[in-house]
């Protein structure tokens, strides 16, 4: 039978990725809307982003209850209802008529649905490898990058052609078609069908199974022993300070783009090149870090990324806007498959959803400070270079941060 030729593991891979696909393409094709948004309520850019920074805040929230779901009642029901109450908040942002409405619906309802996505996804995928694990997280997380290279042009399409209002029903519709139906897919972990990571089978030699699963798992820490640990929190700043990164430029880089000339339509091809090479990246990166350890991949990505940012800040021609996100979706992507896969690898077990959730919590924060420090700094100075150059002060912190990390366990991690 095809199950016994097909370790299942990649099954849910193939799952995970789709569905991190349609939520993360729907969520970072704000930037796409952005200016639709800013006109039709007559905000101000520093008021615009808030609606994303404030969904970002309430993503924090919402990331550890998933966790918690997850870890207690498995992804098939915690994504069946994560996709159901995102395709409600897209339809309710559609008929919005005012600023305080759009914080209720898509701040608020959307962080409800999407918030935990990451953490679900990746914590159950997780579960299921551990010699593959990087390369299997960088398949799964790839979801995000392939979201914006398919979200961002089909959504500037959509509002080009049917309005804002009319394109965020048919992103609703397109979350509760595949959300729903494919969380019928998703499994907790190898043991609901019989066999041991990397599909070893329960019933092999004890040399076979450990042969499969390496030569020691790490420790099944409590979210609070975790806690405890020096690299929880070097992780945890980590993610903060990719997210605010990859946040501020994502929100911000279409209307940079085209207040200095670029059309739309071009602009938005910005963000599926950075989607495109990050796709990229995730898999070769998740691999690489297989072989030879995570720290090293790591440091590169953080390098190339705050370099890119200083190449943004001086960007004015198309060309150069092209050449900013193919660096920066490569980095961006690499480091985004190392740090997931650093929390897998030191906090791995039973409690992986809600530590991963945890970790979350930073990257919503990052969020949050992210997209708020761009429309802050450009309202005050018509300008984005000071918060372009706090991105890259950001991605050289984030080296250092990732040579403190030591191993926490016997992983095998560099």
């Amino acid at each position: 039978m095809i199950k016994d030729k097909i370790f299942y593991g990649w099954v849910i891979v193939a799952t995970s990725l789709i569905i991190a696909t349609t939520f993360f393409g729907i969520r970072l094709s704000f930037g796409v809307f952005f200016k639709s948004l800013e006109s039709e309520f007559n905000l101000t850019r520093a008021a615009t982003s808030s609606v994303f920074s404030i969904h970002m805040v309430l993503c924090a929230v919402f990331t550890m209850v998933g966790g918690w779901a997850l870890d207690r009642y498995g992804p098939r029901l915690v994504i069946f209802i994560m996709g159901l109450l995102t395709g409600v908040s897209l339809l309710l942002t559609s008929q919005t008529s005012s600023l305080c409405q759009l914080f209720l619906s898509y701040s608020l309802l959307f962080a409800m649905g999407i918030g935990a996505a990451y953490p679900v996804l990746m914590s159950t995928v997780s579960r299921w490898f551990d010699k593959r694990r990087g390369l299997a997280l960088g398949i799964a997380g790839s979801g995000g990058a392939l979201g914006i290279l398919i979200m961002a042009p089909f959504a500037t399409y959509l509002i080009s052609n049917l309005g804002w209002r009319t394109s965020y029903i048919v992103l609703g519709l397109i979350a509760w078609v595949v959300v729903i139906s494919l969380s019928m897919i998703l499994r907790k972990d190898p043991g609901e069908i019989g066999v041991l990571t990397d599909g070893a089978k329960i019933g092999e030699s004890s040399s076979e199974a450990e042969s499969r699963e390496g030569d020691s798992q790490p420790t099944d820490l409590s979210l609070l022993q975790a806690f405890r640990t020096r690299n929880f929190w070097l992780l945890g700043a980590v993610w903060l300070l990719l997210s605010l990164c990859m946040n501020l430029v994502i929100t911000h880089v279409v209307p940079y783009a085209t207040d200095v000339g670029v059309s739309t339509a071009k602009a938005a091809i910005i963000l599926s090149i950075v989607g495109g090479f990050s796709i990229l990246s995730r898999a070769l990166t998740g691999r690489v870090s297989d072989i030879v350890g995570r720290k090293v991949p790591g440091i590169i990505c953080t390098l190339l990324q705050a370099g890119a940012l200083v190449w943004l800040i001086w960007s004015q021609e198309l060309w150069m806007f092209y050449l900013f996100a193919i660096v920066f979706g490569f980095s961006w992507g690499g480091l985004g498959t190392i740090a997931v896969t650093l929390v897998a690898d030191n906090f791995g077990g039973r409690n992986l959803g809600l530590i991963m959730a945890a970790t979350d919590v930073a990257f919503a924060i990052g969020a949050a400070i992210g997209p708020a420090i761009g429309g802050v700094i450009f309202d005050y100075t018509d300008s984005y270079t000071l918060a372009f150059a706090i991105g890259a002060a950001a991605m050289l912190i984030t080296t250092l941060l990732l040579v403190l990390i030591r191993r926490e366990t016997n992983t095998g991690i560099a």
